[in-house]
């Protein structure tokens, strides 16, 4: 049995779930509004199919319900893993729509999305008893 969290482990789960429940948004975007999905990305429209949009979708909801359990079962390394290579995920997304649409607020989303996730995944990574 785990032991009662301490305020600031309970911050960390929070933001970690709320940063998931993001993704789970995200990801219901995607396949339920995939024009505007795309268009909060920072992409344009690809004309026809939505296939792309529905990958990333299925990816977004996998990766949200990964961060939640992982917050929620406090497994802290895990988290600050599953986290930090978030964060470069989010600078990468931020580079290609800049080179795609060049949208600044949505350039701006992902980037303030990785400041987040590196703050977190360092927060996390805190949590562990035994940080390396």
């Amino acid at each position: 049995m785990k032991t009662k969290l301490r305020a600031e482990d309970r911050w960390v789960m929070a933001l970690a779930i709320a940063a998931g429940l993001a993704m789970l948004v995200i990801g219901v975007r995607f396949l339920t509004v995939p024009h505007q999905a795309a268009r909060f990305f920072g992409l344009s429209n690809p004309p026809g199919r939505f296939d792309l949009h529905h990958v990333v979708a299925l990816r977004d909801l996998w990766l949200a319900l990964m961060l939640i359990g992982l917050a929620t079962l406090r497994e802290w390394r895990a988290l600050a893993l599953c986290l930090g290579l978030g964060a470069i995920v989010c600078f990468a997304d931020s580079a290609i729509v800049a080179w795609s649409s060049g949208s600044g607020g949505a350039i701006a989303f992902h980037v303030a999305s990785g400041i987040y996730c590196a703050a977190l995944a360092y927060a996390s990574h805190s949590r562990s008893g035994n940080s390396h």
